[in-house]
């Protein structure tokens, strides 16, 4: 398409970058098609091709309304318009601009500026989290039901091996999964150990950033990739493979780290680095001979792909292959390209949205009556547990067979 954005903005790297991803689009509306909130509203300004336009209007100097900020704010980042789009326009960069524009020159109503600042300031730090989370169980039965199922159960760690194999890797311990689902990582361990890969975690090491960049906190997001850059640095130069991820939402935004330090003189080539070593656990057990981890007893499962899988790191097959070559049956899914409706704070900032996404993911998932539901991210994960009593797990547990 063809843009006229003002000189202030066009002059500045992302307004450049900006211009380069409105003029790739050609209006065809393939992206609307495969867009959960288009779907639900069927409001063209609650699509991507519709937001795409009011970024548009905004840098090329045209008002800048809350009403534009609300559309912005109910997309979901999950990218599914970015797997159906012919011309490979980079949505989610262009949405992240805009967000950044329209905060900058609208100022929301104080409920929504301390929900996502107290949002900002608890879940990317560990232990503030947990300390919240275990106030609200030990109050749950005295809060209304819709919000004592939001609540997960506590989830012991389990035990992490003590052998020493010469393959090393490291492990993002992140911020939100170790307190809501700790078992995720040690069960991780545990496979890649009777793999012959040793799994380092740099307790150091904290939230990836994405939670930050989400909430528009841009400045703590780089700070904390820098922190996790400088924490795993030691071990990257003493050989680590790769850096694992188990939550996928996490992989998607280290892979992104060179995108958001390209031009830091100090940090760029490291994040470079990085976000090639970066892997999905799903890329690593795929390189390994993983059949030998093959339970006794199968179940008939049905696999959620999250859209930081699919859609961000366009990693699509390999957990099905993994599982089905392990002798797991999988249901097939409808809509399985849609997200749930989790999408990081998305379920809290978006609530009504969010479960009714969650409500048609889940009839979908449970359609076949699966035995268990497993997927690859700790948001999904618990979205999906709340509208459930089928077991909701990451993937990785059924090759742990402890």
């Amino acid at each position: 398409m063809k843009t006229n954005l003002v000189d202030t903005i066009k002059q500045t790297t992302e307004g450049q970058r900006a211009d380069e991803i409105l003029r790739r689009c050609v209006h065809c509306g393939f992206c609307n098609a495969t867009c959960p909130t288009y779907q639900l509203l069927g409001d063209e300004n609650d699509g991507p091709r519709g937001r795409i336009y009011l970024i548009k209007q905004m840098l090329e100097g045209g008002e800048v309304t809350a009403s534009t900020r609300t559309h912005l704010d109910r997309c979901l980042s999950c990218r599914n318009c970015e797997t159906t789009c012919p011309s490979g326009v980079q949505y989610s960069q262009l949405l992240e601009i805009g967000r950044k524009y329209i905060e900058e020159k609208t100022e929301r109503p104080f409920k929504e500026r301390f929900v996502r600042d107290a949002l900002a300031n608890t879940l990317p730090y560990k232990g503030r989290f947990k300390f919240f989370l275990g106030t609200g169980r030990l109050f749950s039965l005295f809060v209304p039901k819709t919000l004592r199922r939001k609540i997960p159960a506590k989830v012991a760690q389990g035990q992490y091996p003590s052998t020493n194999h010469e393959r090393r890797m490291l492990i993002l311990d992140g911020c939100v999964q170790p307190v809501l689902s700790p078992d995720i990582n040690s069960a991780t361990a545990r496979v890649l150990d009777k793999l012959g890969i040793s799994l380092i975690n740099i307790k150091k090491a904290g939230c990836c950033g994405a939670v930050s960049l989400h909430l528009n906190k841009e400045e703590s997001a780089i700070y904390m990739m820098k922190h996790n850059i400088d924490a795993w640095w030691g071990e990257i130069e003493n050989g680590a493979e790769a850096i694992v991820t188990t939550a996928s939402a996490c992989g998607v935004m280290i892979k992104d780290y060179y995108q958001y330090l390209k031009d830091d003189a100090e940090y760029a080539e490291k994040a470079r680095h990085i976000a090639g070593l970066c892997k999905d656990i799903s890329e690593i057990i795929a390189n390994e001979d993983y059949r030998l981890l093959s339970p006794k007893e199968a179940k008939t499962i049905s696999w959620h792909p999250p859209c930081t899988l699919q859609h961000g790191q366009k990693i699509t097959g390999i957990v099905e292959k993994i599982l089905s070559d392990c002798g797991y049956q999988l249901n097939p899914i409808k809509d399985a390209h849609l997200c749930c409706g989790s999408a990081g704070t998305y379920a809290i900032l978006q609530t009504d949205l969010s479960t009714q996404l969650g409500d048609n993911k889940i009839a979908n998932l449970e359609a076949d009556k699966p035995e268990m539901i497993v997927t690859g991210n700790i948001g999904c994960q618990t979205h999906l547990q709340e509208r459930t009593k089928t077991p909701v797990k990451h993937w990785v547990h059924l090759l742990d067979n402890e």
